[in-house]
């Protein structure tokens, strides 16, 4: 399929305005995310309607604790990115330079009806970074908006301003991977800049009525110093707001730092301490079995108001409004007045 966000250079490449990578390309090569790539005087996405799997997990794995909590979530992914993580979880998926892993082929129409079919309240774009495959993406998120329903972006945030425009107003929620709150970690581990990022956080605060949290995968002795922790949490505090959810998920050696030990959950604990000593109203911890740390409390009097285990919900103490029981305090988020019953399953789903 024929894509946009490339302009062509005097040098006769062209290049790709997708992400802050900008690749140069010439004729038959394959930008960085290996997926978008020059065919004559343009560019093609090669993943359209080609998928590595579709399942029906919680909402809350994606993980997003304040969007339709207890709702089963429609789960996709292509293949590729536009980052190079050392650490990727989903490496499998996201380094696949095979185009026979996209054992699935589904147009957005397709999607879109499997998600009311499974009862799925929303479509999450997932398993690898959706900003390398927008045009699929925006294409299922309308198609699926037709039919009722949501759409929800898994993503590092690595997308130019004007192409994330595009990509986030079809979008009803989104989980963004903060990896860390320094460059030279994003430039040393990850292949990329910190500072794209942020200005795209700001412009989905500022810009859109997306629905924002946030996610970060903490590395020991890379990204959770409690100097970087009290840096990175302030600053979500007072550029993205007090109400922002932000997660901290424990590391598991994978792909390139298979020798690096998983992070502790004292560490973890540590963490969302220190969110909400910063002034975050809802930290949680992931990855682990954290009764504490997975559930949502009052930010005002501190009840708890949702309780979590492994994602299946035991506690529900909002009222229909969406404000504590015991208070009155509006919890921020995207709430029907019941919450799902979908627990902790995971369902794969074939198509067609």
């Amino acid at each position: 399929m024929e894509v946009g966000y490339w302009h062509l250079l005097e040098n006769g490449r062209i290049q790709c305005d997708l992400c802050p990578r900008f690749c140069q390309l010439a004729e038959g090569q394959r930008g960085l995310c290996f997926v978008r790539a020059r065919l004559n005087d343009g560019m093609i996405l090669t993943t359209y309607g080609r998928s590595s799997g579709f399942c029906v997990d919680p909402i809350e794995k994606k993980p997003l604790n304040h969007f339709l909590p207890g709702t089963p979530v429609l789960s996709f992914g292509t293949a590729g990115c536009n980052l190079t993580c050392s650490f990727c979880q989903n490496w499998d998926i996201s380094k696949s330079r095979e185009m026979d892993k996209l054992a699935n082929q589904a147009g957005p129409a397709l999607i879109a009806e499997a998600a009311v079919q499974t009862g799925s309240r929303s479509v999450a774009y997932t398993y690898n970074d959706p900003v390398i495959f927008l045009e699929y993406a925006v294409d299922t998120a309308l198609a699926c908006r037709e039919r009722g329903v949501k759409s929800v972006a898994v993503t590092a945030g690595y997308i130019t301003p004007k192409a994330a425009e595009r990509f986030f107003s079809v979008m009803d929620g989104a989980n963004v991977d903060l990896k860390a709150f320094s460059d030279r970690f994003y430039r040393r581990l990850a292949g990329g800049r910190l500072e794209p990022v942020l200005e795209i956080l700001e412009y989905l605060k500022r810009e859109t009525n997306v629905w924002v949290e946030l996610t970060t995968l903490l590395i020991p002795g890379e990204n959770d110093s409690e100097q970087e922790l009290e840096k990175m949490t302030t600053w979500v505090c007072e550029r993205l707001g007090a109400e922002v959810p932000i997660h901290f998920t424990a590391f598991h050696p994978a792909w390139k730092m298979g020798s690096t030990p998983p992070t502790s959950p004292k560490i973890l604990s540590r963490a969302r301490q220190i969110a909400r000593e910063a002034g975050l109203h809802h930290a949680y911890t992931g990855n682990v079995t954290d009764y504490l740390g997975e559930s949502t409390y009052c930010h005002h009097c501190g009840a708890l108001i949702i309780g979590r285990s492994r994602y299946q919900l035991s506690q529900w103490q909002l009222d229909p409004s969406g404000k504590c029981r015991r208070c009155g305090t509006v919890c921020a988020g995207i709430f029907e007045p019941q919450p799902g019953n979908w627990g902790s399953k995971r369902v794969q789903v074939t198509m067609g």
